[in-house]
């Protein structure tokens, strides 16, 4: 009944930007957490930015101060902008949401299908 639709993804050059855009659609009622997780070839999927049910954001390391999550509650849409990208930044970067569809007694764990990052000189 939802679908998560990834975009943004593609190939840059070290100190780069990208910006990848994740929308929900279909019967949704409330969004509970919004996320964007990434694997590379070879490694264990891992959180990069996230809300929490709170509203408040967390990163990792390796991305603070050059990733920013961002969102357009009205449009059920959560963004990640990057910035000063380097090579192993390179991954499948996947976006997942907490959603609490129409008519739910409870929240449900959606993921997209992944867009690809690739960062190469």
């Amino acid at each position: 009944q939802v679908q998560l639709v990834e975009s943004g993804g593609g190939l840059v050059q070290p100190g780069g930007s990208l910006r990848l855009s994740c929308a929900a659609s279909g019967s949704v009622f409330s969004i509970n957490t919004m996320a964007w997780y990434r694997q590379a070839p070879g490694s264990q999927r891992e959180l990069v930015a996230g809300f929490t049910s709170a509203g408040r954001t967390n990163y990792a390391d390796p991305v603070k101060g050059r990733f920013t999550i961002s969102r357009d509650n009205s449009k059920n849409t959560v963004y990640l902008s990057m910035n000063n990208l380097k090579p192993e930044d390179t991954a499948v970067y996947v976006c997942k949401m907490g959603i609490i569809e129409t008519y739910a007694q409870h929240w449900t764990d959606y993921w997209g299908q992944g867009t690809q990052v690739t960062v190469s000189s």
